[in-house]
C-alpha cells in the first residue's frame, strides 16, 4: 500500500479547481521579482510588518503599511484599481494573509506572497536596508545558486 495515496487523490477536475483556486490567492517571490523588475504597471507590493521589521529590510519598491493600519490608510497610499501583493515575515506568519483580507475588504485585487520576506531573502533577491540595497547569498535549499528562479 502506498502512504502517499492512502487517502485517494481528488478527481482530476476537482484537483484542477483546487490548484487554480490556490493560484488566484497566492503568488511566489520569483514572479513578484520578475514583475517588479519589469516595472509592471498597477502592481503595488505591501509590506505589512511593523516599523522595526521594515527597517531591518524590505523589498525594493514596497509600500510600508502595517496590517492594523490598512483599513484607515490604504486608500490614501494605494491607487484605486491597483493589484496588490501583501507580504510579511514568512511561511510561519499569517500577517500577509490578514493584510490581504483587509485589502480584499477594501475592494482591491490582491494576492499573498507565499514565503514572504524570508524566502525573498533566501532566494538571494535584493532588499533595502538602512545602508542601501543589499543581497544575501542564495540558500541552495530554496533556489539554484546560479539563478534566482527555479524555471518552474
Amino acid at each position: 500500500m502506498t502512504q502517499t495515496f492512502a487517502v485517494p487523490a481528488a478527481e482530476p477536475t476537482v484537483a484542477a479547481a483546487h490548484f487554480l483556486a490556490r493560484l488566484t490567492f497566492e503568488t511566489d517571490v520569483s514572479d513578484v521579482h520578475a514583475d517588479l523588475t519589469a516595472r509592471t504597471p498597477g502592481l503595488v507590493v505591501v509590506d505589512s510588518r511593523g516599523a522595526a521589521a521594515w527597517a531591518q529590510g524590505h523589498l525594493p519598491g514596497a509600500v510600508h503599511l502595517p496590517t492594523a493600519e490598512i483599513a484607515g490608510r490604504a486608500t490614501g497610499l494605494v491607487p484605486a484599481g491597483s493589484r496588490v501583493v501583501t507580504y510579511c515575515w514568512g511561511p510561519g506568519c499569517n500577517g500577509a494573509t490578514r493584510a490581504a483580507l483587509e485589502f480584499a475588504r477594501l475592494g482591491f485585487a490582491v494576492k499573498e506572497l507565499i514565503g514572504g520576506y524570508e524566502y525573498w531573502v533566501r532566494e538571494g533577491l535584493p532588499v533595502v536596508t538602512g545602508t542601501g540595497l543589499t543581497r544575501r547569498p542564495v540558500d541552495d535549499l530554496t533556489a539554484p545558486r546560479a539563478t534566482t528562479t527555479c524555471d518552474c
